[in-house]
């Protein structure tokens, strides 16, 4: 298949794994709690609910910004899975992050003001770790598209564990787990609930659902990238990182933002800019 079908499929099929997954990641929560947990297929009734609901207008610009939010979501994946230079692609990335901050800082209320800066909190402690993630990934195989990593001889993640360590510890924040889940949260005991979304309702609040699913996705993909010699051992490593996630979030509560800033970059530092500068040390 060429890359334009990739990037098609990613389009239309996205969607799909998003919502199954956060079906899955309901269920196993549940159960972790003692529950029964809901359906498997509940998210995609809730956002149909969502998407017939009356919207209450926060401002008429928040709406534009959501939408375009979803569309730079789903366009980063399209990009990525279509063949466009990777670091390019994670620019992206941080855009579609950047409208749902703004489209939650136009809304005059104290509870959205605070979800956006705490989002550009989170903006500020992932975004270096994906763009030296990517300089890595370039480095180690000499290729700069998803399609050119994945026909390269170079094992990715035997050569970048720093690497692939980094990364568990920061999809953490776009996974919107605890502790780092500092902007939005759905857990009732953290001090501030849905604080990004709290002014939000109706088909607003599916558009920023679809574009998470479109997110978890999108670090799927990323997933697959470092281990580029097998896809099906990408997507186990994400099927047993995302099970990591779930029970650390479910074991653990929100963190202040001063720490989730020094432990991510910590991480990617130490973990990412180190195993980098290794690289570079060794001639490879």
């Amino acid at each position: 298949m060429t890359p334009a079908i990739y990037a098609l499929l990613f389009v239309l099929l996205a969607p799909v794994f998003g919502g199954l997954l956060a079906g899955i990641d309901r269920i196993v929560s549940a159960r972790m709690q003692g529950r029964v947990g809901p359906p498997l297929l509940q998210p995609f009734y809730d956002v149909g609910k969502l998407l017939q609901k009356r919207t209450r207008q926060i401002n008429p610009i928040a709406e534009p910004l959501l939408i375009a939010h979803l569309g730079y979501m789903a366009a980063t994946g399209a990009l990525l899975l279509g063949g466009t230079d990777l670091i390019f692609t994670v620019f992206v990335y941080a855009l579609a992050a950047l409208l749902l901050v703004l489209a939650a800082g136009s809304a005059n209320s104290p509870f959205s003001f605070a979800g956006a800066e705490r989002e550009l909190v989170v903006l500020l402690a992932s975004e270096p770790f994906f763009i030296l993630m990517m300089v890595a990934v370039c480095k180690v195989t000499a290729a700069s598209t998803f399609g050119g990593v994945l026909a390269s001889s170079q094992l990715v993640a035997v050569q970048l564990p720093g690497v692939l360590l980094a990364f568990v510890v920061v999809a953490t924040i776009k996974l919107r787990k605890s502790p780092f889940d500092i902007s939005i949260s759905h857990h009732p005991h953290q001090e501030l609930v849905s604080g990004l979304t709290s002014d939000m309702s109706g088909r607003l609040l599916a558009y920023v659902e679809l574009a998470h699913w479109y997110e978890s996705a999108l670090l799927c993909a990323f997933m697959v990238l470092l281990f580029n010699w097998s896809v099906p051992l990408g997507l186990l490593a994400f099927a047993v990182a995302y099970a990591l996630e779930v029970l650390v979030d479910n074991a653990t509560s929100r963190i202040k933002w001063q720490l989730v800033l020094r432990s991510t970059w910590a991480a990617t530092l130490l973990l990412c800019g180190g195993n980098l500068l290794a690289l570079f040390v060794m001639g490879r």
